[in-house]
């Protein structure tokens, strides 16, 4: 009995030893541990949508229940603090928006450091943001007529953004520089919200996915005016580009990206990727993603860590010059 405890023990000890060490093979997740996705906004936002069409084909290829938690406020800095404190052992992932690479950049005290303290996994997706207008109360049926109705009416509109410092926020911010003209900006909590704002007539427009404003655009509440991509949207084909409705070259995206916590191991960190990349290239979650608006992107690890820099090179940029003030 005695030399049963003992080489129990022993076993045990020798395990736990091993897995310190690295020893005892590849570093893996647990395969009976759920893999939550945490999104940094409410339901019905963006990432939210995108995240639950993908639920169920990551949990095929992850073998394993994927559970989505939605851990909204302070920009994304909630969600973000509590993923960088995870257990670096590829069971919890952050389902980040473009927020995560303007927020070093608006708040200088953030509870976490955005390019130290996390493993990008993939640039999942990206997409062009609809800017879309109540459509009872804002008479113009398009880009060019909602710029000619604010200069002929200065201050009478407002937008409706996700926050502060959010990249609607700062592409609505460049498009009223580049137009001369001035619409009140408005910051909400979350892309539900705004929309909200904009059915409930608190601000004239906001700036989001077609994947948000899809059922209120086929409900003839919102109209479409512009898409800021470098082409039109097959879901919207006569809704005309930023660039096409006076503005040459102009074009942004919002984009969606997987995050690990900085200490996970480059092996889970892979296996992560794949079963990301296996699950956004499912022909029916493709097309899904595809027909909400989105484009799928399925990079690697480095493809993904490569554009939060070159992001949050562009938009330093862009702070700088305009002054743009990103805290209340």
């Amino acid at each position: 009995m005695t030399g049963s405890v003992l080489n129990r023990r022993t076993a045990l000890a020798w395990g736990a030893a091993t897995s310190v060490l690295g020893l005892g093979g590849p570093a893996r997740a647990s395969d009976d541990a759920s893999l939550r996705l945490v999104v940094t906004f409410p339901p019905g936002g963006s990432t939210d949508i995108a995240a639950r069409i993908l639920q169920p084909r990551l949990a095929e290829a992850a073998g394993r229940p994927v559970i989505v938690e939605n851990r909204p406020g302070a920009a994304s800095q909630i969600a973000t603090q509590y993923v960088a404190k995870s257990a670096p052992d590829g069971n919890t992932v952050l389902v980040s928006f473009d927020t995560h690479a303007i927020n070093p950049i608006a708040k200088p005290r953030l509870p976490y450091d955005t390019f130290k303290d996390f493993a990008g996994v993939s640039l999942a997706l990206r997409f062009p943001l609809v800017i879309g207008a109540n459509a009872a109360t804002v008479k113009a049926a398009n880009l060019r007529e909602f710029v000619a109705a604010s200069k002929a009416a200065p201050g009478q509109f407002s937008y409706a953004s996700t926050g502060l410092g959010s990249m609607n926020h700062l592409v609505m911010e460049d498009l009223k520089r580049r137009a001369g003209i001035y619409v009140l900006h408005v910051p909400f909590g979350g892309g539900g919200p705004a929309v909200q704002a904009v059915l409930g007539d608190v601000t004239s427009l906001t700036l989001l996915s077609y994947a948000a404003l899809r059922g209120q655009i086929a409900a003839g509440k919102i109209t479409p005016l512009a898409v800021t991509g470098a082409r039109r949207l097959p879901e919207l084909p006569n809704v005309p580009t930023v660039a096409e409705s006076g503005f040459p070259g102009f074009e942004a995206y919002s984009w969606i990206g997987i995050f690990a916590p900085a200490a996970t191991p480059p092996a889970v960190v892979q296996k992560l990727t794949r079963d990301f990349q296996t699950a956004l290239n499912a022909p029916d979650v493709h097309a899904k993603l595809t027909q909400s608006g989105f484009e799928v992107m399925a990079t690697d690890s480095p493809g993904v860590d490569q554009h939060l820099r070159r992001e949050y090179e562009r938009w330093s940029a862009f702070v700088r010059e305009t002054r743009l003030k990103l805290e209340e």
